[in-house]
């Protein structure tokens, strides 16, 4: 009964975005149907990806319950993360793969993933605000000061963030460079820890380079940026990444700059001429231009609605969070969700 109980609300919901911005009252419905499908006892799971929960997960779900104004559950997700994925370097392991022990014994990846750790602290930042605790504050710098240490590189040209601390860079007997994932680069969330942290200027440096990065890496004729991309030397390329693919990850690039107010026309453009073609696809490999045979999911969606509605005011249409979504579809929707919010207020 509370599952039929919160798709009612979430039905009513789907109209009232449709037609205007939405407010933290549908954030919060939303979120109550977000809860009761992906969150136990502070742990968000992955449904997609064998109910694993990871760094990212945690960082939206807090995200999530500060735009709901829902302190209980934020309190409940920040003590799970705080608890088993959280590092003695205050970064956090990437990912929880359930387990018996149901405690970090079951953490099957020490290495950290930069976007989680910055949307943890972010999240932290914001609750700290809303809610007036120091407390909250006080974690998200520990976090940021070692993302400082160890997760920013310096080349000749630019200040490049590591999607982790160990496996992403070059060693010395190597000419690599650096691999690089530019959905990390969650620009609000950059903008707003340049507005606390002692090391503003290089924070201000990550986002200009973020920027410059998606400006030039557009590769096959489509002109996107792919989800992986290797920087040497300031040359871009695909060369031995983890996937040569528009998709999942890079899906996230133009919600992020939407939402940090970004509203040069040049960003935008290749990503509207990709969302025009016929039951886009939610998949393009750059180099062989093959692409899925299913089409963009419904949280892809959400992301457009999303970019559009905020950049050029086209009218908003969001999905329905139900148990026939992933743990990530219902992801970007709430995400699409808060950052109209933020971007519209």
């Amino acid at each position: 009964m509370r599952f039929i109980r919160l798709v009612g609300l979430f039905g009513l919901l789907s109209i009232l975005v449709s037609c205007s911005n939405p407010k933290e009252r549908e954030i919060q419905e939303a979120f109550q149907a977000y809860k009761a499908l992906f969150i136990d006892n502070g742990r968000v799971i992955d449904t997609g990806n064998g109910d694993v929960s990871h760094s990212e997960g945690q960082g939206y779900g807090l995200l999530f319950a500060v735009a709901a104004n829902d302190r209980t559950a934020f309190d409940g997700i920040w003590t799970w993360t705080h608890t088993v994925l959280q590092r003695d370097d205050k970064l956090f392991h990437w990912r929880y793969r359930p387990c018996e022990s149901k405690n970090k014994q079951c953490i099957d990846d020490p290495n950290n993933a930069s976007d989680g750790d910055i949307l943890i602290a972010w999240a932290l930042l914001r609750a700290a605000n809303k809610w007036g605790d120091k407390s909250y504050r006080r974690d998200a710098q520990a976090i940021i000061t070692a993302i400082e240490e160890k997760l920013f590189i310096e080349t000749e040209e630019y200040l490049v963030l590591l999607p982790g601390e160990f496996g992403f860079k070059s060693d010395e007997n190597s000419d690599e460079g650096i691999q690089v994932n530019l959905s990390y680069w969650v620009f609000p969330a950059i903008d707003a820890i340049a507005e606390i942290s002692s090391k503003a200027l290089r924070w201000k440096a990550l986002h200009s380079s973020g920027t410059a990065f998606i400006y030039k890496a557009r590769f096959s004729e489509h002109k996107l940026p792919p989800d992986w991309l290797r920087v040497n030397d300031g040359e871009l390329s695909l060369t031995n990444t983890v996937s040569q693919e528009y998709g999942f990850n890079a899906c996230r690039i133009p919600l992020h700059l939407a939402w940090a107010d970004i509203d040069d026309a040049a960003f935008y453009s290749d990503f509207k001429r990709w969302w025009d073609i016929e039951n886009t696809p939610a998949t393009v490999n750059l180099v062989t231009n093959d692409m899925a045979e299913y089409s963009m999911t419904p949280g892809m969606k959400a992301v457009e609605s999303a970019v559009k509605h905020i950049i050029d005011d086209s009218p908003l249409s969001l999905p329905l969070i139900d148990r026939n979504m992933d743990y990530y579809s219902a992801s970007l929707t709430l995400l699409s969700m808060v950052a109209v919010m933020d971007a519209k207020s």
